[in-house]
């Protein structure tokens, strides 16, 4: 029929999804705080325990290792990636950020799968703080809710 146009987007139930997050152990007074965000956003959105888990690395720059080989495992259908990586006084923050993000960006492509980017970049620990949880909101939380969506649009895409 002409003029009738379909709008395909994913939904908001994890129920039957497979899903992995990758967390940075490095600032977990901030990390920490995402993770249950993510956590408790899947899980009120009906994912079971058996299909979450949680892989743990040292710092920001790992993530996009890690989260490379949940894809190539091609045991779930959306990682999400947290950490976050505070601007101190030296161009540090510029090389971390630009390569976890670079990296997480590659592993989505490469791989067909949605990798989510929950990785605050800030500028001071206030900002870290509002995002996690703070006057801002969880963005683990987002990361959550924008891994369901992507992987539950990627199903209906393949179908």
């Amino acid at each position: 029929m002409a003029g009738t146009r379909r709008t395909i987007e994913g939904g908001r139930s994890a129920k039957g999804l497979r899903i992995a997050i990758v967390a940075a152990r490095f600032n977990h007074f901030v990390v920490d705080k995402l993770l249950a965000g993510a956590v408790d956003t899947l899980t009120q959105a009906g994912i079971s325990t058996q299909d979450l888990d949680i892989v743990r690395v040292p710092g920001a720059f790992e993530i996009p290792l890690a989260a490379r080989k949940l894809c190539q495992s091609r045991n779930y259908d959306a990682v999400i990636t947290l950490g976050a990586v505070i601007r101190g006084g030296t161009p540090h923050f510029d090389y971390v950020a630009g390569e976890c993000a670079r990296g997480v960006s590659d592993a989505a492509r490469d791989s067909g799968l949605p990798v989510i980017f929950g990785v605050l970049t800030c500028d001071d620990m206030e900002q870290a703080t509002e995002r996690s949880g703070g006057k801002h909101g969880n963005k683990g939380a987002d990361a959550a809710l924008a891994a369901i969506e992507m992987a539950d649009l990627l199903r209906k895409l393949e179908s």
